[in-house]
């Protein structure tokens, strides 16, 4: 809703801004190029460093020092903290990453930004951009063009810089230009006012410009060409740094939970840091011009004591924040509460939402996350009660004969509402995600496969509830029958059905490594095996008249029901406890087995061609 209004008001602020003074055109063109210029580089470098990164995110977020390593070098290098906090809220999601190393990559983003203003401030200001941006521009658009993936990624990085250094241009052309009919530096406003206007300026500019590397960019580029004062632009440099956290905030008001924890984190990072900086600005200016003294750097060289104030301020405010991040984590697990799996409404998905679909690594760990949520609390208690069982049965130490032999009463329960009311809801979320996923990214067959074999599996489940419902009449009709050969059989029924539950339960709380898959096996083939038809029970049980032709049409037909939900439960668990962390590696090394495949056949191509 914000960002509906907030998108008109941009317009009519711009259209009023070049009906007044049609000189800023120029600003703001430069301005335009140099955001077009970062979006660029944002897709050339996600083109083809996607894999490696995502390697990188779960390898080196386990220690937080390599957390705040990884979001300083990865975003000095892309020059964007945007894809950065995307990436790390995708894994945050879907529980690859925790939420201290999440934090951490955002306190390493922070300084990361300082890298735009150093670029700025060394080649943007100093050379004659326009003449580097041209050919980066042709040569980047020549690669764009081609077929391979990570040709088109160099290409968008090269066009992405082209257009960076060519907005510096027009930016500082625009100013020039200006400079000639009005002159903002005669606006300077000193002291503390001065420090609050400029401020809330540099909050705006970076909520309008929604980044605040372009902001430095505006803000240098003002310096340089003196229509800003240093002491004005050290303001608008702590405004901008404030303003992304409404940018970020903004961007958070669609996220998850684990999104808006991230945002708070940033928010809380960002604030304090404004505010150190506000408090300390004349000390840390000493400092600056300390710094500058001893590096040679002149001492009206504006825009480089300027990067040099903004990375300090920055590097303080992590220095400052470090030793509280356990207690940010708390706070934020506190104000941002969430329901445990369990507790939340089945129908409601708990693990799926749009930033999972970021990435095929997110979206098949949320998919199998939300596919045991929906097997070990709906499934698991409908597939109990249908067979007029507890949960907490099949869940304890006792002998299921005797659970079974005691367990004569019926309990309450409505299959088919509880299906179409709950099961049926997230049942058809899992699918859309899934579906979502296959259609978004190219992948290889074998990852393609996953999430098919992911859509199996959940339909395994509907069919396995829709089986116990048609079954439940009869188990409730034998259960407590006078003909004990029929309440005999049919507990037979109830118990194979218990022993596969049962087991999936171990496979899920066991921690030792014991070989469940073979004792699942075991079990499907047992069930195939006694089949009352196949093993001759019903035959025996007809010829000595122990049971009616009615009696013997019912239990074949359930024993074959029973034993296709046994295969079906087993199939499913076999998915989501035993083989689920091959199919995420699967996703992992996707990128490298691609790229095998590709330098095969290219290698074939050139020995036909010999």
């Amino acid at each position: 809703m914000i960002k509906k209004i907030f998108f008109p008001f941009i317009l009519l602020l711009l259209g009023w801004a070049f009906f007044m003074n049609p000189n800023i055109k120029d600003v703001a063109a430069g301005v335009a190029i140099l955001l077009f210029g970062m979006i660029m580089l944002e897709d050339g470098f996600n083109a083809f460093v996607e894999g490696p990164l995502h390697n990188l995110l779960k390898r080196a977020t386990n220690k937080l020092y390599k957390s705040l390593g990884l979001g300083f070098f990865v975003t000095a290098l892309l020059q964007s903290s945007s894809l950065i906090s995307v990436i790390t809220i995708s894994f945050l999601s879907a529980g690859l990453i925790s939420l201290p190393a999440g934090i951490g990559i955002v306190f390493g983003a922070n300084i990361g930004t300082t890298a735009s203003a150093w670029l700025v401030a060394i080649f943007g200001l100093n050379i004659k951009v326009s003449a580097l941006a041209m050919p980066m521009l042709a040569f980047g658009i020549l690669f764009v063009f081609q077929k391979s993936k990570n040709l088109k990624g160099i290409g968008y990085v090269l066009a992405g810089l082209g257009f960076f250094f060519l907005g510096i241009h027009y930016m500082k052309e625009g100013f020039d230009t200006y400079s000639e009919t009005i002159n903002l530096a005669d606006y300077a406003v000193e002291g503390v006012w001065g420090l609050i206007v400029f401020t809330l300026i540099g909050v705006l500019i970076t909520l309008v410009l929604q980044s605040s590397s372009a902001a430095m960019a505006l803000i240098l580029t003002a310096l340089a060409a003196g229509q800003i004062t240093y002491a004005n632009s050290l303001a608008l440099a702590i405004g901008a740094n404030i303003g992304t956290t409404i940018t970020a905030v903004l961007g958070a008001l669609s996220a998850n939970i684990s999104g808006k924890r991230l945002a708070g984190a940033h928010l809380v990072f960002n604030l304090v840091t404004g505010i150190i900086a506000l408090a300390l600005i004349n000390p840390l200016g000493d400092l600056v011009n300390y710094i500058s003294k001893l590096t040679h750097v002149a001492n009206d060289n504006y825009p480089i004591k300027l990067s040099i104030f903004h990375t300090i301020f920055n590097v303080i405010g992590v220095i400052v924040m470090l030793p509280f991040i356990k207690l940010l984590v708390k706070l934020l697990n506190r104000v941002f509460k969430t329901k445990a799996p369990d507790e939340q409404p089945i129908e409601y998905p708990f693990y799926l939402n749009e930033t999972i679909l970021a990435y095929p690594q997110t979206a098949l760990r949320a998919l199998l996350d939300e596919s045991k949520r929906l097997f070990e609390n709906a499934m698991f208690k409908i597939v109990t009660h249908g067979l007029n069982l507890h949960r907490t049965d099949i869940l304890g130490e006792e002998k299921l004969k005797k659970v079974i032999k005691k367990s004569t009463e019926e309990l309450p329960i409505d299959i088919e509402e509880v299906y179409y009311s709950k099961v049926k809801i997230i049942y058809s979320k899992i699918i859309k995600y899934a579906t979502l996923a296959q259609s978004k990214f190219s992948m290889s067959p074998k990852v393609m496969k996953a999430f098919t074999r992911i859509k199996v599996a959940n339909r395994n489940i509907v069919e396995v509830i829709k089986n116990i419902q048609g079954l439940r009449k009869n188990v409730s009709l034998y259960m407590n029958s006078d003909n004990v050969y029929m309440k005999k059989e049919y507990d037979r029924l109830r118990r194979k059905v218990s022993q596969v539950l049962r087991e999936i339960h171990s496979i899920r709380t066991d921690v030792t490594g014991k070989d469940h898959l073979t004792r699942l096996e075991d079990l499907k083939s047992k069930a195939e095996k006694s089949d009352v038809l196949l093993d001759g029970t019903l035959d025996k049980l007809i010829r000595e008249n122990k049971i009616s032709s009615v009696m013997a049409t019912s239990l074949a037909n359930d024993s074959d029901v029973v034993a296709d939900i046994v295969k079906k439960l087993i199939e499913t668990a076999e998915l989501l406890y035993i083989d689920s962390d091959t199919l995420i590696n699967l996703t992992t090394k996707e990128k490298q087995i691609l790229k095998e495949q590709s330098r095969k056949k290219n290698n074939k191509s050139k020995r036909s061609t010999v």
